[in-house]
């Protein structure tokens, strides 16, 4: 059977906020290369790569803000639950699936779960950036190369240190806390403003950062030498001797074949999907897959007393447009003196008249596990998922340290309650399951040398090859504690840039 086959400069396989942060910063480096983004789902919305919080009126925008107000990122992304999509999957709406619904044994990570849709996980996100701190900073790059990546990452991803703003709502919870957190805290690292990719509008709105702001052609066109083409699965990574010649392609509509030929490609899907392309395509380092981590995620919601917390009724902020919650901050980690990452919220109840009537504080924390090779996403050499890919195992478990650590952060997390109001262990403070956060690293992770501990080097380039790139959250590796994006962030910067290069070499 004869495959067409076109071309171009630079491949991208993903469109998500990776892809988008690739194709920006090789676009800035070179003006005239022909970028191709490559995305197996459609559009989600009116306009592909836009954030759901911000999509116009309607029960799409609707839907969101209903679940949005679990803050609990791995239930509002209306990740659906349904029975294996076989044959189906030309049919499937664009959106959020777990793993099992594409045929993928992850009964050890039940709640992670794969975009399928234009933007990725860029359009459902929560917007959080905490950056990487202490042990979460890989030690073999150079602290000033890797601040000076994070700044770029900042840059591309619009974050903004406090887009919430004060009020006197978070100020007397933030008070509070710090009588807890702040005594364990290393300097600078007490409860403090949360950073978002969040933004105002010119309506005072606040804005979420999707892939179409990151990267204007993706929504807007006007560049002549980009194109996005949805709807079409990358099956395989074609290459001979160390070097990509391009990808092959499968419309998932027709199920037509096609290659596309590219000087440099950069795989730029999640953690699940960038090693079963890699292992579809028979690039096999012994570290694919391997070193899958996520935190342990322990949600809470506290009561909150105003006169514990020394505020008056009158003067709870009222409620912001849009927003599920009236405030928001961050509890960072401090590595082993105080090893939890809080995300906390404040959020006020009115009466049809606007009178408040009670406020809650959400006091999730987010528990550090270690790396362990065990860890990890198997793939079938014989078996195929619902998208025709080899099928997925995921194997992942909890250490007994990681479970001390678990018990320690619920001792903080009740004592945070009791000190702001009333937290009933019992019913207001759960541990969820593996995969509930969608914070997953490191299943084609970076390291300094070809050890069989990496599937790629320090600038994000597979092992034995010199024009394939890998960008993502799956490239770090390291354990994180907080949110992953805006690290994930910082392996496209490194990936951009090594591409660029080669690209203009």
């Amino acid at each position: 059977m004869a495959i067409e086959t076109d071309r171009c400069h630079v491949a991208i396989v993903g469109s998500g906020i990776m892809g988008a942060a690739v194709a920006q910063l090789i676009r800035e480096a070179s003006p005239e290369a022909y970028i191709v983004m490559l995305e197996a789902g459609r559009a989600l919305g009116p306009t592909p790569g836009q954030h759901l919080h911000d999509v116009p009126e309607g029960d799409l925008r609707s839907a969101y803000r209903a679940r949005v107000a679990s803050g609990v990122q791995g239930l509002y992304v209306g990740a659906g639950a349904a029975d294996d999509l076989g044959a189906e999957l030309a049919k499937t709406a664009p959106g959020m699936y777990h793993l099992s619904t594409f045929g993928e044994d992850s009964a050890a990570m039940p709640t992670a779960a794969l975009a399928w849709n234009t933007g990725g996980m860029g359009v459902h996100w929560t917007a959080a950036t905490p950056a990487a701190w202490g042990q979460e900073v890989p030690d073999f790059i150079d602290a000033s190369e890797w601040a000076a990546d994070m700044d770029r990452a900042q840059s591309v991803l619009r974050v903004n240190p406090d887009p919430v703003g004060p009020s006197a709502l978070r100020t007397a919870l933030l008070g509070a806390l710090n009588e807890i957190f702040a005594p364990v805290a290393a300097s600078g690292r007490e409860v403090q403003p949360l950073p978002m990719a969040v933004n105002p509008d010119a309506n005072g709105g606040l804005v979420r950062t999707g892939p179409n702001l990151m990267f204007l052609p993706i929504s807007e066109g006007g560049d002549p030498r980009f194109e996005l083409r949805s709807g079409c699965l990358v099956t395989r990574i074609l290459h001979d001797g160390g070097r990509v010649s391009g990808v092959r392609l499968r419309d998932v509509q027709t199920g037509a074949v096609s290659d596309l030929g590219s000087d440099v490609t950069v795989v730029c899907a999640d953690v699940f999907r960038t090693p079963q392309l890699l292992f579809a395509s028979d690039i096999k380092p012994d570290a694919l897959g391997c070193y899958l981590n996520e935190h342990a995620f322990l949600t809470g919601r506290a009561s909150v007393a105003l006169d514990r917390i020394g505020i008056e009724p009158a003067l709870l902020a009222q409620e912001r447009s849009g927003e599920w919650s009236h405030t928001s901050f961050w509890l960072p980690h401090s590595d082993a003196a105080q090893p939890f990452n809080g995300q906390l919220s404040g959020t006020v109840r009115f009466s049809p008249e606007g009178e408040p009537v009670d406020s809650f504080a959400g006091l999730a924390m987010y528990v550090p596990t270690e790396t362990r090779r065990a860890n990890r996403v198997e793939f079938s050499a014989t078996e195929l998922d619902a998208a025709g890919m080899p099928r997925m195992r995921i194997r992942f478990e909890r250490s007994e340290r990681d479970l001390e650590l678990v018990e320690l952060a619920r001792s903080y997390q009740q004592r945070a309650g009791a000190r702001i109001g009333h937290l009933d262990p019992a019913t207001d403070s759960v541990l969820l399951p593996p995969g509930t956060s969608l914070h997953m690293t490191g299943t084609s992770r970076m390291g300094p040398t070809d050890d069989g501990t990496s599937v790629c080097d320090p600038d994000s380039r597979v092992w034995g090859f010199d024009n394939l790139f890998l960008s993502g959250c799956g490239v770090v590796p390291t354990a994180l504690v907080g949110n992953s994006t805006l690290t994930g962030v910082v392996t496209a910067v490194r990936a951009a840039r090594a591409a660029a290069q080669q690209l203009n070499s």
